[in-house]
């Protein structure tokens, strides 16, 4: 009986070194983003502190958490937002999920007013 274990074997190796070139992310304090009005055509810019709820316009903007990959790896940031819209009172859950930096064309908060994209995660307030 011959047993060729070769293509396991193989499957295991790459799966092992896979998962070893990948480093792990680095948190960060504050996640950094950009806000364009599309009613005023107004951008601005804010870091929000993770773990807290920030008004910005009508929006009730909560940051659950922010990290990027380490220095020696391609540039990239992560952030799990819950965001509201105070229209007429009424809250209205608007997004909820992952932004990443990288694609801010198909990770963006996209609505009729606003248009919401993450810009960066620090470990410092820059503004």
């Amino acid at each position: 009986m011959n047993i060729n274990l070769g293509l396991p074997i193989k499957i295991i190796f790459l799966l092992f070194f896979s998962v070893s070139v990948y480093g792990e992310t680095i948190e960060k304090k504050y996640a950094s983003f950009k806000l364009l009005n599309k009613t005023t055509n107004k951008v601005s810019k804010k870091e929000i502190l993770v773990n807290t709820k920030v008004n910005w316009e009508t929006l009730n903007i909560e940051v659950l958490y922010c990290a990027s990959t380490p220095p020696t790896e391609i540039p990239e940031n992560y952030v799990l937002i819950d965001v509201y819209d105070k229209i007429n009172e009424d809250k209205i859950n608007i997004y909820k999920g992952w932004m990443i930096s990288s694609s801010p064309d198909v990770t963006s908060l996209e609505n009729p007013i606003y248009d919401l994209w993450l810009l960066d995660c620090t470990n410092d307030k820059t503004s």
